[in-house]
């Protein structure tokens, strides 16, 4: 299986309600590029957001408050970082709170419902073209235990989030019992390689995914609470544990501590 990454070259700026599919498809034309069925259209999320308006004033409480008020809980923090889970139920630096590529003194947010925008440019981009095709929204997280960042999916469309493995056999005839693929995530990392950080291309083209299991949403990707053994940062754990001692108040006699 050959996979190829194209960059769509040439979209202007977006801005709030700006029809996002007809400038991707501007960007299509503009680089001579026609959609295949089975291809995956990558989309930055935020272009996504500027098209649909998530962009607010920082205001005078700054961006902290907007941390708190995008967030469901604070799953860690240390000075300036926060670790938060998004009402989504994404785990993301800020709550996907950020300042950059817009103007100072404004922040975007994630969109609203991710998924449900990815399904609106897939419908309109394969109404446009008659190409059946899946459209992968992307976002840039850490990892924990891992320096860097990647791309990875918080919208999914016409493509398989997850491709469950389980009851199939690998290379060597052995059964697979626990392998369950991140597919949205593995097209959005490598849509980062022809997209970047800093070069101003908000969409990419991924040619040549195989994918054989039914279309599934991004939401898919978020771990069940009850399956998580990370939920809670340990020293979270250890301030919510001691939040919810109740103390004596009585005297405690010296034999029983020690001298």
């Amino acid at each position: 299986m050959t996979v190829e990454v194209i960059p769509i070259r040439g979209m202007p700026d977006v801005r709030p309600g700006d029809d996002l599919s007809g400038l991707i498809m501007a960007g299509l034309r503009a680089g001579k590029l026609t959609l295949q069925d089975g291809d995956v259209v990558a989309v930055t999320q935020k272009v996504v957001s500027k098209a649909e308006g998530r962009i607010v004033s920082e205001g005078p409480d700054g961006k902290e408050a907007w941390v708190r008020r995008e967030s469901r809980r604070v799953v860690a923090s240390r000075g300036d970082v926060v670790i938060a889970e998004t009402r989504h139920g994404f785990v993301c630096a800020n709550a996907g709170v950020d300042a950059s590529n817009v103007a100072a003194g404004l922040l975007t947010l994630l969109p609203e419902d991710p998924d449900g925008s990815a399904e609106r440019i897939r419908t309109s981009l394969s109404g446009s073209t008659g190409a059946d095709i899946g459209v992968v929204i992307t976002d840039t997280f850490g990892r924990p235990w891992r320096t860097g960042v990647v791309n990875v999916a918080i919208g999914c469309a016409g493509l398989p989030a997850l491709v469950d493995l389980r009851g199939t056999k690998d290379g060597l005839g052995r059964l697979l019992e626990v392998t369950v693929v991140a597919l949205a995530d593995e097209v959005a990392a490598a849509s980062g390689l022809a997209m970047g950080k800093s070069d101003g291309i908000p969409a990419a083209v991924v040619r040549g995914v195989r994918a054989e299991a039914e279309a599934s949403p991004a939401s898919a990707l978020v771990r069940p609470p009850a399956e998580d053994l990370f939920r809670t940062s340990p020293l979270q754990a250890i301030q919510d544990r001691v939040d919810a001692t109740v103390f004596s108040e009585r005297d405690v006699s010296r034999h029983v501590v020690g001298e």
